[in-house]
């Protein structure tokens, strides 16, 4: 491997890591709020003592997502050093907005930890939640701003080879910042959601304390109600995605696809196997029409193909295979919480509700959802292929030309290993042995004395 594929690597393999810890950052805040929120209009015990639990769990993946955020930070300077040179100082202002948003952030979640029951009105510390959520969504925003910019870069002139005339605020909101913005925020809602329905459904059928049954059925129940509602709010943002691509990227919709002539009636390829050389697709599920349809909601639409693109613009063909992964974990999420949701609303289907098979299948859910994160995020950054930032510089001509890099990209395995068992490991003690029935007794005493 040269350095220009090891640089890819190591930025590949650090985004990876922190796009899970960072989607438990801008999805998990609000999960907790709408716990406790519920708690307090039902003056529900269980409910509040599942905001507590949940929040106890969080502070564990912030502080790792802390440290691979930091990483990624250095390694921009580190491994794309021409791309800083040229453009660093247009994505220093949501870069900045980003590191304001976590410290507003995490300033408010200190506070939300330290002060339940410190408060005369029960509703004062719930409030204290939504500047967690704002702190948590702004920073997904503002860092999302940085990768539209790549992907759609604006607010600026090019003068011999530099960025000049920059203005930060075109360059932070540019053409695809709302849509992408849209799309990480209900990705990471809907994920987290999941994530925690799944831990649900795992407790509850491995339950070592009968007491906390009702406890994981009222968890189990809420995360796959707002699991479904995200997961509509992420398709629609997939829908918009997709129409923009339509417009703006049409190499990257037409490598996602296999698309390569251009036609009206375009087919919507699912999986298969590609020949290269002869562009020929084999073993595919082929729909009809439903690609132009995607595009432009008619299936008349005329949608450009690969050949419109010199080959060595287009995006790498392997790309198709993570937009039908990730479109396929999203619709199995769908599925399985639809099914969900029927057996509540339907009474003669209301005995399925926690039987094993629908506990099992919520169960997958939680990897399915963050599969389908990280599907999409490698979807997008190969879908930009061969730009770092398009239209205007390579990843071939951005990336460092140091040595060492072997080493260094071993040593941050390493880390990556060490941070995910770490966390991992105390998040497993943490609630092993610790049942929910306690904390929901303890929230019973600390209310009732407080009254």
């Amino acid at each position: 491997m040269d350095s220009i594929e090891i640089a890819r690597f190591l930025t590949a393999m650090t985004l990876a890591v922190h796009i899970i810890f960072a989607t438990i950052g801008v999805g998990m805040p609000l999960m907790f709020a709408i716990a406790e929120f519920i708690g307090l209009k039902r003056n529900d015990y269980q409910y509040i003592a599942l905001a507590k639990r949940w929040t106890k769990g969080y502070t564990i993946t912030v502080a790792v997502g802390v440290v691979t955020g930091t990483i990624i930070g250095l390694q921009l300077s580190l491994l794309w050093p021409t791309f800083m040179q040229m453009g660093g100082h247009v994505i220093a202002l949501p870069l900045f907005m980003e590191t304001f948003a976590f410290f507003f952030e995490a300033i408010f979640l200190s506070i939300y930890l330290y002060t339940w029951d410190r408060f005369k009105n029960k509703w004062t510390h719930f409030l204290i939640s939504l500047p967690v959520i704002l702190g948590g969504s702004f920073s997904a925003f503002f860092i999302t701003a940085v990768n539209s910019f790549m992907n759609t870069p604006a607010g600026f002139e090019m003068k011999h080879g530099k960025m000049v005339n920059v203005q930060p605020w075109a360059a932070m909101f540019n053409d695809s910042f709302i849509i992408r913005s849209f799309h990480v925020v209900a990705t990471a809602y809907m994920t987290m959601a999941f994530v925690l329905a799944s831990i649900a459904a795992y407790k509850l059928l491995k339950n070592k304390f009968s007491q906390d049954t009702a406890y994981h059925k009222k968890a189990l129940k809420l995360t796959m109600i707002l699991g479904i509602v995200f997961t509509v709010g992420a398709m629609i943002a997939g829908d918009a995605s997709a129409k923009f691509l339509h417009k703006e990227q049409p190499e990257k919709l037409a490598a996602y696809e296999w698309h390569f002539d251009t036609q009206s009636k375009a087919n919507l390829v699912l999986f298969g196997s590609l020949d290269e050389k002869t562009e020929k697709v084999k073993g595919a599920i082929e729909i009809p029409g439903v690609l132009s349809f995607l595009a432009d909601n008619n299936v008349n639409t005329k949608v450009k193909g690969l050949n419109d693109f010199p080959k060595e613009l287009r995006p790498p063909m392997m790309v198709h295979y993570f937009f039908d992964l990730m479109v396929f974990m999203g619709v199995f999420c769908f599925i399985i919480s639809g099914v969900f949701i029927l057996t509540l609303l339907i009474k003669k289907l209301r005995r399925f509700t926690f039987s094993k098979a629908m506990v099992i299948g919520t169960i997958l859910t939680g990897p399915a959802s963050i599969l389908a994160i990280e599907f999409g995020w490698f979807l997008t950054e190969q879908g930009r292929q061969p730009w770092l930032v398009r239209g205007y510089l390579k990843v071939a001509d951005a990336a460092t030309q140091a040595g060492g890099l072997a080493l260094v990209t071993i040593m941050f395995a390493l880390l990556y290993l060490v941070l995910l068992f770490t966390s991992a490991y105390v998040l497993i003690r943490m609630y092993r042995n610790n049942p929910a029935y306690k904390d929901v007794e303890k929230v019973k005493i600390e209310r009732g004395a407080k009254s």
